[in-house]
């Protein structure tokens, strides 16, 4: 993998993937698709964490690949019932509100059903948000740390 050599070369490593956008949603419900993100990054390596949405079948399939993984949920989105996340079709699937989204990563970190909390770049107020998610996870006494890795 390309970006594996080009991390090496600047003294780092890759420690996780993520597929993005609608692969990950996909992965996230269909099983054959998450088979395919696994065995795309078996290719490659097994050193790395796999992350995926918490609660989904695709971070079952990870697990049985052999994979260590990250149970994801997110700041900064709506979710449906079912556990999915809000189609970004729908105005209202961005939590755009910096306050709305720490309560929600606080009721999320308080849960233990997911070991990261995404917040997006591209949400607008990003920064804002990111802040008062890591403001309000401290105040709850939730301690933020980096995710595990599997070969360190």
């Amino acid at each position: 993998m390309r970006l594996a050599e080009v991390a090496a070369r600047c003294g780092a490593r890759l420690t996780h993937v993520k597929a993005h956008g609608a692969l990950y949603n996909q992965a996230a419900r269909q099983e054959e698709v998450a088979r395919a993100v696994a065995a795309g990054v078996a290719h490659w390596g097994r050193d790395v964490v796999l992350y995926g949405l918490a609660g989904s079948a695709g971070l079952e399939v990870f697990r049985a690949a052999g994979f260590a993984v990250a149970a994801e949920a997110f700041a900064d989105r709506r979710y449906e019932p079912d556990g999915s996340l809000r189609s970004r079709k729908f105005e209202d699937a961005l939590i755009r509100d910096p306050a709305e989204a720490a309560r929600q990563a606080v009721r999320i970190a308080e849960q233990g059903t997911a070991q990261t909390i995404c917040v997006h770049g591209d949400t607008p107020g990003a920064p804002e948000i990111a802040a008062a998610v890591a403001r309000a996870l401290g105040e709850a006494g939730i301690k933020v740390q980096p995710i595990f890795s599997p070969a360190g």
